[in-house]
């Protein structure tokens, strides 16, 4: 088991390698849920807001 983890003399790279990869992609799994958390409660606020509610009449003649 030391031959593994010693893995030929690189072990004090390839570990920390791992460790350092690992958590990254931690770190990014956190921000990723924090910022959905985030969305969904911006959509669910705006959702509550209602849909008749506009920032400017639509012009006539102008979309579907």
């Amino acid at each position: 088991m030391g031959e593994f983890l010693a893995m030929g003399g690189y072990g004090a790279f390839v570990w920390p390698s791992y460790a350092l990869a690992a958590a990254v992609l931690a770190g990014l799994w956190l921000s990723s849920r924090w910022t959905l958390k985030a969305r969904e409660a911006e959509l669910a606020r705006l959702e509550g807001e209602g849909a008749s509610r506009r920032t400017r009449p639509r012009a006539e003649g102008q979309g579907s």
